[in-house]
């Protein structure tokens, strides 16, 4: 079978979100073989990323309603398409690869396609991913936050989980896929929260389950304490949020490959010390998941503001309480886009593609 269907499904994937760009070796047409079959490659470009009911994508295409259907449905099954549920009714969109496709492979994930996503990462996704708009926004663990800030809510973790309504915890799937890799570290698993349609479609689909409020701000403080930077959706109404590591955080690892990460981000808060209070203990290199801090030649911490991302992990454990995140000043601060959906719209603005307005955005 030729490749050139995979090639097209490519090209279509790269209009959305952050693209999903050709590789050197071709490992993006390698994934794609084991997600989708010949059918379900040619489906898939003649859908759009608005939900519509199987009569609908059936309208598109030669087959008829039962047979698109029965595909769109094997799909869902699969985390290649989006599905809403409605009643008794059901409609598909198409998705992003990020945020998308990759992250519907929670509970799916092999051992082979970890090492597709693995090798995909390092070769071409990662220059997309660390961007000038990243899709994951860091923002400060909630005991690094000074009560004496005017903290927006878009900033504040627990903040955005006390108003949702619908949410589910997944395990996290860079951990999961650097397990599979043996890579693994030692934060907890099971502490990416999603919100919403999303919510619904990770419990639909057995890749999440429903937790209330409570037990999701139990979560927070427990990513908080393992040294986690919490990281939700690059928007004022985000839908989903990430706790991440360094090291095994696609996002994070992206970002450390750069000299700046801090521009990258474009944080609000920075790090700072107290030299005169700090003991040299080394405790904030430790939770720093950018490499931020060293010692300086008096034996003191010492932040580099290239590198800090304003998590303000360093912050909550330093025993001599010499760390303390500081607001930038207003004439410096970042706005996020209002939604997840104008936020995608505008990265593919930004990369001179189109985009359809996104089904499953608040």
């Amino acid at each position: 079978m030729s490749d050139h269907i995979y090639q097209r499904l490519r090209d279509q994937l790269d209009q959305y979100s952050i693209g999903f760009p050709a590789s050197p070796s071709g490992t993006e047409i390698d994934i794609l073989k084991n997600l989708f079959t010949p059918d379900e490659a040619e489906l898939f470009l003649r859908m759009g990323l608005k939900a519509e009911t199987p009569e609908a994508v059936a309208a598109w295409t030669d087959w008829d309603v039962s047979t698109v259907a029965a595909m769109l449905a094997g799909m869902a099954e699969k985390g290649t398409v989006f599905c809403l549920r409605r009643g008794e009714a059901l409609k598909y969109s198409a998705v992003p690869f990020v945020l998308g496709i990759y992250e519907y492979q929670t509970g799916r994930l092999n051992r082979e396609m970890a090492a597709l996503f693995d090798r995909y990462f390092n070769e071409a996704l990662h220059e997309r991913i660390a961007t000038q708009d990243v899709l994951l926004r860091p923002i400060p663990v909630n005991r690094s936050l000074n009560p004496s800030f005017q903290t927006a809510s878009y900033e504040d973790a627990r903040a955005i989980v006390k108003k949702q309504e619908k949410i589910s915890v997944m395990p996290c799937l860079c951990r999961v896929q650097a397990g599979l890799l043996g890579k693994a570290c030692d934060k907890p698993l099971e502490v990416c929260l999603a919100f919403g349609l999303g919510a619904r479609y990770f419990i639909d689909h057995g890749a999440g389950r429903p937790v209330t409020v409570e037990e999701a701000l139990r979560i927070l403080d427990q990513a908080e304490e393992a040294g986690l930077v919490p990281q939700p959706n690059n928007s004022q109404d985000p839908d989903a949020i990430c706790n991440c590591c360094g090291c095994c955080c696609a996002q994070l690892a992206a970002l450390n490959k750069l000299a700046r990460p801090a521009e990258a981000v474009k944080s609000n808060y920075f790090a700072v010390v107290d030299p005169e209070l700090c003991t040299g203990c080394e405790t904030c290199l430790d939770r720093c998941q950018m490499k931020a801090i060293a010692l300086d030649e008096g034996g003191a911490a010492q932040i580099n503001l290239d590198r800090c991302i304003g998590c303000g992990l360093c912050v909550t454990t330093c025993p001599g309480q010499a760390l303390r995140l500081e607001v930038k000043s207003f004439d410096r601060r970042v706005h996020p886009s209002r939604t997840a959906k104008e936020h995608l719209q505008n990265l593919s603005v930004k990369r001179g593609t189109s985009l359809i307005p996104l089904a499953w955005s608040k």
